[in-house]
């Protein structure tokens, strides 16, 4: 971790270490839950919606609070901000991982998001202020590889505890990180970074909070059949939000998001590709994971450690973001990243039913090399564009275009998924004899086209027919998951194309950094 240059601050690689610490007790945060939930749905006797809660309470309440809170930490400590986010992180993971019921988990884990919210912006906001030039680009690349390959890793580390321990391991893996990253804070990062000394447009705040929230909460239900109506109410509350939010913003006088900023070419369009990239990689994961479990027939443990290339080498290639970024600007970096990023998801269609770790292997490697070079740039633009005063926008837009990013793409993509997986079934069911057919229940037939999960409980309720009914559902699986794959490709190729005729070339980029950094 070379960063001890003389644009680095004293004890710099320590100072870095412990805030990319710090991201990562967010990001592994945010990816732990999901290999639970079967165990959590058992032993807490919770319902799919419950369950469906648990999984996007911790991205509910980081989305939801980093605008926000980044601008707090702006304005009264971006120390104290990280201090207190992760002090309250610890008791939030504890009381997830001890939850005597579903009620109480799901309120530790927005909670959870609410202390990654404190801590996760603050993170890169002091990044920003305390290192320069190209010691800065390095940081960044280091804070977003490292930190990013954690949310990678987290899968595994959790998979492997449930194999001897209680669902509430995978909640309290993040502790001692936590405890570690907290006292280092507290002895290494300094008192004062140029907060603002503005005031906080607190009602900006509070609207951003309820227009991002909702949102969360609205994509994430409407990519559940039983709740889809559901999910476009909260979805249409939130345009509301929205509307709201940006009204406020044309007219604070200090105001929480600058739009003159965010219009900023190198601000938008680094933001958009980092939503799709980073929505990607949680994409990926979700329909990645579920392939090799549901069809390669992987464990809980085999499918986190599938992953592993993934973060691998998202942290390997992110020095050489850096470089690329100097010698080639970020317009080509990105580029190149997404191209990376779009070659890794088409090698998901390599994959098939008795295929061996090879194909899952490479595709998880290249879109991790593509995530490496695509994210640096992303993050690195977005500081480029705002005052050193106004990091914590820049840092909170930052987190949202990968929080947000992962909710909007994950949420896409198990539309595609559960709409096709469901078509498949019902062409499965009509394709049987007429006599075959009516032995089936309108309830069963139900339960079968609603999920994999469905099918294997019926294949245990009826043994006789458990492996036709599991193969049925192997191959509904794999005709959603190539639906999912190919809306994904889509949505990244349209991020090249934003990418590419989007952001300036080096020169100019240079030219407008240079014009952002007399503002400061």
């Amino acid at each position: 971790m070379s960063v001890s240059t003389a644009e680095s601050p004293p004890r710099g690689v320590v100072i870095l270490a412990t805030l990319i610490l710090g991201a990562a007790v967010a990001n592994m945060n945010l990816s732990v839950a999901n290999v639970a939930l079967p165990t959590i749905g058992r032993d807490l006797q919770a319902s799919q919606v419950s369950l469906n809660l648990v999984a996007v309470g911790f991205t509910l309440g980081l989305a939801a609070s980093v605008l926000y809170l980044g601008a707090v930490a702006d304005r009264y400590g971006r120390r104290l901000m990280l201090v207190g986010g992760l002090a309250l992180s610890i008791p939030m993971a504890l009381l997830a991982a001890f939850a005597p019921s579903i009620e109480i988990l799901v309120l530790a884990r927005i909670g959870g998001g609410i202390a990654a919210g404190m801590a996760f912006p603050t993170t890169l906001s002091i990044v920003v202020a305390l290192f320069k030039g190209q010691s800065q680009t390095k940081a960044i690349a280091m804070w977003t590889g490292i930190g990013c390959g954690a949310s990678a890793l987290g899968p595994a580390i959790a998979g492997y505890l449930l194999e001897y321990y209680g669902w509430g391991s995978a909640f309290s893996l993040t502790v001692p990180i936590a405890v570690v990253a907290l006292v280092l804070a507290i002895l290494v990062i300094p008192k004062n970074l140029g907060e603002e000394t503005r005031p906080v447009d607190h009602l900006g705040g509070v609207l951003s909070v309820l227009a991002i929230g909702l949102l969360t909460l609205g994509l994430h239900f409407v990519s559940v059949p039983s709740s889809v109506r559901f999910g476009v109410i909260v979805m249409l509350a939130s345009a509301l939000g929205f509307a709201l939010f940006f009204w406020r913003q044309k007219r604070a006088p200090n105001p929480l998001f600058d739009l003159a900023i965010a219009s900023r070419r190198i601000f938008w369009v680094a933001a958009l590709t980092g939503l799709i990239v980073f929505g990607t990689l949680v994409g990926s994961m979700f329909i990645g994971q579920q392939y090799v479990q549901n069809v390669l027939g992987y464990s809980t443990f085999e499918a986190g450690v599938a992953a592993l290339p993934l973060s691998i080498t998202m942290v390997l290639v992110s020095p050489l973001a850096a470089r690329l970024i100097r010698v080639r600007g970020s317009r080509f970096t990105m580029a190149v990243g997404v191209i990376f990023v779009l070659l890794g998801i088409a090698l998901m269609f390599t994959w098939h039913e008795g295929a061996s770790y090879l194909p899952v292997g490479a595709a998880f490697a290249v879109i991790g090399i593509g995530i490496g070079l695509a994210g640096t740039p992303a993050s690195r633009s977005i500081m480029a564009a705002v005052p050193t005063h106004r990091a914590g926008m820049g840092s909170g837009m930052t987190d949202l275009q990968r929080d947000l990013g992962a909710a909007v793409m994950q949420s896409i993509l198990a539309i595609f998924l559960t709409r096709q997986y469901t078509a498949s079934v019902d062409q499965q069911l009509a394709s049987l004899p007429a006599s075959e057919r009516e032995g089936i229940s309108e309830k069963t037939a139900s339960i079968l086209s609603e999920s994999f999960g469905g099918a294997q409980v019926l294949a245990e309720q009826y043994p006789k027919y458990g492996d036709a009914i599991i193969e049925g559902a192997r191959q509904a699986f794999i005709a959603g998951s190539g639906a999912a794959i190919t809306v994904a490709l889509i949505a990244v190729f349209l991020g090249l194309l934003v990418t590419w005729f989007g952001f300036p070339r080096k020169q100019q980029e240079l030219d407008l950094e240079a014009e952002y950094a007399k503002e400061t």
